[in-house]
């Protein structure tokens, strides 16, 4: 009876092969859940090289692995990190070889605002040690800009708003680069755009506004992405960014040169009111022209009064002609007169001059008398003279001994000569030495000119060369 049971309970249990069992199993979680949304915080996360992310998604009771496929890491809407709770969208499948099961993501978005905003800190604290929030990087925005970007949707009123108030302020020219600004891959193109824009030819803008309308956090989450904020702070343009209303704040804010509550506040950053510029060119304009009035009206003043201190130049040309014509007159009148006494000086002293044949008389007399005076004076030189040469006579024995005394003296200072004259000391073995240049040589330590010196005896020269001796040569071993 039990071998009977036994057997038709194993014929009522049906039999399957291993993966068969696995293709079962995956065929019932597949249709036993379809799509679902999965909440937990990211753990495990590896990016292939194949471009396939894995990663595991857990919460307080429990973990599931998840894949993310590589055509699907593009379109996820975020970039999943380690520590991130999100909610990951997708399906559930089986791995029949390893009898496991994982969660094929396709859509992935942060949990919860609380989780929006603590990554929107993480990555505000990251870029604030990084410096691009400092006020050092913030570039100028120009005064009238000829070209002016604008990085929005085409839909929408926000473009409606920036060009109607860039028309009604200060018409430019706009130059629109469209752009999703929320959902999948609206931040990959938003950081493109900018990108883009910045390095148009032939124009590039002069200002660039990032502009979006009003919405929920999710919904500004592409202006809180990390490679929007990098491209705007690598942008040279200059950018106003208007995104969210008046009380929302995204990092872009943080990073761009101005942050405008509205895009038509960026309109108006952008371009400068052309009616309150010509009311001041208009009040600049009457400022000069009052200045001007006024400088003029002090210039003639004061030419005024220097022309009333000024002469009267014909009355004084009249004055200097009259005392021209008087001096003439009286010159006229003078100048004869004048000469008559000049004359009359000249004459008065020849009157009283004496006649020339008593001056010629006169030096007549006395050269005679000078010339009696020398002879006599001539005629005493010579007799005293004579006197002198009388007197200095000598006789021969005198001239003798005198001679011979000379020649006493002379023989003495020669044998002194004799006794300290160099070829005196040469006849005693004594050498002198001299370089080629005819210098004396000294000393043992000297090196003169190819060691070549000049050695001259009492009786005439030789030439030599000096070399060195060793101590034994010295010493006569």
């Amino acid at each position: 009876m039990m071998e009977s049971d036994g057997a038709s309970i194993r014929g009522n249990v049906p039999q399957y092969s291993v993966s068969e069992i696995s293709g079962a199993i995956k065929r019932t979680l597949e249709s036993g859940f379809g799509r679902v949304r999965v909440r937990g915080e990211v753990t495990e996360l590896k990016r292939y090289p194949s471009g396939h992310v894995y990663l595991s998604l857990k919460d307080e009771g429990g973990k599931i692995a998840g894949v993310i496929w590589r055509g699907s890491v593009s379109r996820l809407g975020m970039a999943p990190e380690n520590g991130n709770e999100v909610i990951a969208t997708g399906r559930v499948s089986a791995y029949g070889e390893r009898s496991s099961y994982q969660l094929v993501i396709d859509r992935m978005e942060f949990a919860g605002e609380g989780a929006l905003l603590a990554n929107i800190e993480r990555l505000r604290r990251k870029l604030l040690e990084e410096g691009l929030f400092d006020p050092e990087r913030k570039k100028a925005i120009p005064f009238l800009p000829s070209l002016v970007g604008v990085i929005t949707s085409r839909s929408g009123a926000v473009l409606h708003d920036i060009i109607t108030t860039i028309s009604r302020r200060f018409p430019r020219d706009v130059l629109l680069w469209p752009v999703p600004v929320q959902g999948e891959g609206a931040a990959a193109q938003i950081a493109a755009a900018i990108e883009g824009i910045s390095v148009r030819r032939p124009r590039t803008p002069d200002v660039l506004i990032v502009a979006r309308g009003g919405g929920s956090l999710e919904d500004l989450m592409a202006f809180n992405d990390e490679r929007v904020l990098r491209a705007v702070a690598n942008c040279p343009v200059p950018i106003i960014s208007a995104v969210g209303h008046e009380t929302d704040t995204t990092l872009i804010d943080l990073v761009s040169d101005r942050r405008a509550p509205t895009p038509t506040a960026a309109a108006e950053m952008a371009v400068p009111l052309r009616s309150e510029m010509v009311a001041d060119m208009a009040h600049r304009n009457a400022r000069l022209t009052g200045a001007l009035t006024r400088i003029i009206q002090t210039a003639r003043a004061r030419l005024d009064q220097a022309a009333a201190r000024l002469p009267d130049l014909p009355g004084l040309l009249d004055s200097a002609r009259m005392r021209l014509d008087d001096r003439g007159q009286r010159l006229d009148l003078a100048l004869p007169s004048f000469v008559m006494r000049i004359r009359n000086r000249l004459d008065a002293p020849g009157m009283h001059l004496p006649s020339p044949e008593l001056l010629i008389g006169r030096r007549r007399a006395a050269l005679r008398l000078v010339s009696g005076e020398l002879d006599t004076a001539w005629q005493r030189a010579l007799q005293t003279f004579q006197l002198r040469t009388e007197r200095q006579r000598l006789s021969p024995d005198i001239l003798r001994s005198a001679i011979r005394l000379q020649q006493a003296r002379l023989q003495g200072l020669g044998s002194h000569l004799e006794a300290v004259s160099p070829r005196a000391i040469l006849s005693r073995g004594y050498v002198l030495v001299q370089d080629v240049n005819g210098q004396p040589v000294t000393s043992a330590e000297a090196r003169p000119v190819a060691d070549r010196v000049v050695l001259s005896f009492a009786d005439g020269d030789r030439g030599a060369r000096l070399d060195s001796l060793s101590p034994q040569g010295d010493l006569g071993l």
